[in-house]
């Protein structure tokens, strides 16, 4: 099962470059009956290394704007420890509802984007073409694909690093539902770079949250982990060989309604 749920993590990060760290804890306290720091704990460290597995890829492909990785990551980097230590001393029960409502404000915002905006829900490769309207953007991007970087724009990733940061500490997410649309909102790149930078962001995040973790839990079940990362190379992979022939939109709307479905049974479980 541990194997089972680290393929569901590979493969949705692999699909959408977001979303496998969202499933991922309701998965752990479903099926492998952990608590929910735990959850939080494992997910953080398997989302990272199903990311960095991702990045290989992409750092071949040279799809990674290395700029904005830097400034959002460094941001993340820096408060994801504190998102953790303050998850670790509030309630579980309290945390479990957080978690819950983050869970479903994202599967809300998913769906409306696959139905509002549809061209941003593409999950496969774009012709890497950039907009030439960049006026009202807090970060220009030139016509050979680089960074026009300014202070506002620096601010501005590092800023959205620290509040994706707090929240993947906090609820053991990696933030890839927050860190594309921030990508695309910010800069305006092609859809492929965004999937890829965001890998090589939540990996940075979810690497500094779990390191945090295994600070404060010595006593970690690294097999269990080991087994999850396993699982999310072959997702990771398998992702890889058939985003091009999934429509984005069907599958933001599967994700929307699964994820729903998954935080309903999680929560009823756990206040029951």
């Amino acid at each position: 099962m541990a194997i089972l749920i680290g393929v569901i993590i590979g493969l949705v990060l692999g699909l959408t470059g977001a979303g496998g760290s969202i499933f991922a804890v309701p998965l752990l306290i479903l099926f492998l009956g952990l608590s929910i720091n735990d959850a939080i704990g494992i997910a953080l460290g398997a989302v990272a290394a199903s990311a960095f597995i991702g990045t290989l890829s992409n750092w071949r492909t040279k799809s990674i704007l290395w700029v904005p990785a830097m400034a959002l990551g460094g941001g993340g980097v820096l408060i994801a420890p504190l998102g953790k230590e303050i998850g670790s001393q509030i309630s579980p029960v309290l945390l479990l509802v957080g978690y819950s409502t983050l869970a479903c404000i994202v599967a809300f915002l998913m769906w409306n984007q696959a139905q509002d905006s549809p061209e941003e829900s593409s999950t496969a490769p774009s012709n890497g073409k950039v907009s030439a309207d960049n006026q009202d953007l807090l970060c220009g991007i030139k016509p050979t694909g680089n960074l026009n970087l300014n202070s506002k724009c620096f601010i501005s990733l590092v800023a959205f690093g620290l509040l994706i940061g707090l929240l993947s500490g906090l609820f053991g997410v990696g933030g890839g539902f927050l860190i594309v649309p921030a990508l695309l909102f910010i800069t305006r790149m092609p859809m492929r770079n965004a999937i890829a930078t965001s890998l090589l962001i939540i990996g940075f995040i979810g690497t500094s949250g779990f390191t945090s973790f295994v600070i404060a839990n010595p006593s970690l079940d690294w097999a269990l982990l080991s087994q999850i990362c396993l699982g999310g190379l072959l997702g990771m992979l398998a992702g890889r060989l058939v985003v091009k022939y999934i429509a984005g939109i069907q599958l933001q709307r599967t994700f929307s309604v699964a994820l729903i479905a998954m935080v309903a049974v999680t929560l009823t479980s756990g206040l029951s």
